[in-house]
């Protein structure tokens, strides 16, 4: 009898199923600082030179006295989801494999960049899921891609490989830095924006224009 699938990690090709997300239900804790991001978008200056966080925009998912987790939302991977649910061998429901196929998997950053991680919109209950809103949840599990695949899944989402994370006070410091802007996040930005819209839409949630920080940050 096949396994079931339910309540495993989300596989992608490659992905090691030894080391585990582990995320507590409910909303993250506050941090020993102030400063809680959860709900966040992190937008790299336009100075920022990384090759891997220059241009992006994060969305923080948690953020407490362990560090930071956050997925990149504007970075988008050659794989598409079609690619994604062939491998996982899932196979979606009549009239679902046009809605779904051309979507682009994101980069969602450096960390464990060989699993898949999930934001949507929360709902049905998952078996590794943290709800960060009434708008955004992130699931870690692949029972939110097996709803998907039978048509009741999430009315919104965005997949990722990999995750960004940040230990005990190194995004405040690099915050303090002037590596990032900080804004609260907008879920339309999140899921229904171009990919290639949502860096400037999330500068513009600031009341900034972009044309005008990016003029400042060259003169730098």
């Amino acid at each position: 009898m096949k396994k079931s699938k339910i309540g495993k990690t989300l596989p992608v090709p490659g992905m090691s199923q030894d080391d585990e997300v582990r995320l507590d239900e409910g909303n993250a804790m506050a941090s020993a600082s102030t400063l809680n991001l959860a709900n966040h978008f992190l937008i790299a200056m336009p100075s920022m030179q990384d090759p891997i966080f220059g241009g992006t925009v994060v969305y923080i998912c948690e953020h407490n006295d362990k560090g930071v987790l956050g997925v990149v939302i504007n970075k988008p991977t050659d794989m598409t989801m079609e690619v994604l649910f062939e491998r996982i061998d899932l196979k979606l429901a009549d009239g679902l494999r046009t809605a779904v196929v051309n979507e682009p998997i994101m980069f969602g950053g450096p960390v464990q960049d060989d699993r898949g991680f999930v934001l949507h919109t929360p709902g049905a209950r998952y078996s590794s899921s943290l709800t960060v809103t009434e708008d955004v949840a992130f699931t870690t599990s692949i029972d939110v891609l097996e709803a998907v695949a039978n048509g009741d899944g999430p009315q919104r989402l965005l997949v990722s490989i990999g995750y960004a994370g940040w230990s005990p006070g190194q995004l405040e410091d690099e915050i303090g830095r002037n590596g990032w802007l900080t804004v609260g996040a907008d879920a339309h930005v999140l899921f229904d924006l171009p990919i290639e819209e949502r860096y400037n839409a999330a500068i513009k949630l600031l009341g900034i224009d972009p044309l005008m920080l990016a003029s400042e940050a060259g003169h730098a």
